[in-house]
């Protein structure tokens, strides 16, 4: 056989002695229709030939491509491997393909990202939406799962944190330690028309009787630069804060940094939390206390979701999944100063 040739099923078939048909019934596993010594034959000759399934010649018998787009905002953003990670690892024994997108926040780099789907007939969509509308979405015609708030797409599974529960935990966490004067940093969502952590920020302040001073409350853009110069604002104010809570990791990481520049020695001069528990969360010196979002167990979730989806498995309304973290405490809280 030439090697620049590609093997083919008929190769395999004549290798193990068995009709290409049956090497097809291996290939797709079905096992109840091939004895176990048949099944072992044609494995050694894919084995020992080096075949490789043609995937685009199976697509067009099966209209099926075994190719699933999973597209993020931001790849930068250390929140999301994991996410991906939990995704890959389920599609992947259920012998799919994961392409990994990125829409840097980008709409029109979105709108592309569904057109690369019906372009490719992917058979599958993980996406966090950006600007795109549950109308669009079901022109598209693919199975799709939302990640994060899936309130403005009635029509389709979504599957997220409880980003309410985080704060309350952070919050609560700070007070049981004896903070009463308490900063925020509120990072500015790109997507979401509300700030869910400003709201809470206030609900928990209502729910302790606790002054609120909106000068405690600033509302940045996600970045460690951001959180840095935030920090410093509310450091440097008359009567500062004895503790902050950060929108996520990557803020209160900028934060930590503002406090060491002032000189502040966290944390018996300045408590901070954040939320994510990404991994450069217990690096950080000192390791930085948060809440941890199950961001493995998102992208599991949603891979699940999905599959069901392309099985047609689930014929039922779709779901709103919110899962919720847990609270990390490491070193950089502690009791507030008399």
């Amino acid at each position: 056989m030439s090697q620049n040739r590609q093997v083919t099923i008929i190769d395999v078939a004549k290798r193990a002695g068995v009709s290409k048909t049956t090497v097809g019934r291996v290939i797709n596993g079905e096992t109840d229709r091939v004895s176990e010594k048949t099944w072992q034959l044609v494995l050694t000759a894919i084995e020992e030939l080096g075949y490789e399934r043609n995937l685009i010649a199976s697509s067009m018998r099966t209209d099926q491509t075994f190719m699933v787009v999973l597209s993020i905002p931001d790849i930068m953003n250390p929140f999301w491997p994991e996410v991906a990670r939990g995704v890959q690892d389920t599609l992947e024994v259920q012998g799919y393909t994961v392409a990994l997108l990125n829409s840097d926040w980008d709409a029109q780099r979105e709108r592309q990202h569904l057109q690369t789907v019906r372009r490719n007939r992917f058979d599958g969509l993980i996406l966090n939406p950006i600007r795109i509308t549950n109308t669009e979405l079901k022109q598209l015609g693919t199975p799709a799962v939302l990640l994060g708030d899936g309130s403005d797409f009635p029509d389709f599974d979504s599957v997220g944190s409880d980003s309410i529960a985080a704060v309350d935990m952070a919050l609560e966490h700070l007070i049981a330690l004896g903070h009463r004067r308490i900063g925020l940093i509120a990072g500015i969502s790109q997507r979401q028309r509300k700030d869910t952590r400003s709201t809470q920020y206030v609900e928990i302040h209502r729910r302790y009787n606790l002054p609120l001073d909106e000068q405690l409350v600033i509302s940045c853009p996600y970045s460690q630069a951001d959180g840095e110069k935030a920090a410093r604002q509310l450091l440097k104010l008359k009567h500062p804060p004895t503790a902050i809570c950060a929108g996520n990791d990557i803020l209160a990481i900028g934060a930590l940094i503002a406090a060491h520049e002032m000189r502040l020695v966290i944390p018996d001069d300045l408590s901070i939390i954040g939320i994510d528990d990404i991994y450069a969360a217990s690096t950080t010196a000192p390791p930085l206390t948060t809440v941890a979002k199950p961001k493995y167990e998102i992208g599991v979730e949603a891979a699940n979701r999905l599959l069901k989806k392309i099985q047609c498995e689930d014929d039922v309304s779709p779901r709103s999944i919110v899962l919720k973290g847990h609270l990390v405490v490491r070193q950089t809280t502690g009791p507030v100063s008399v």
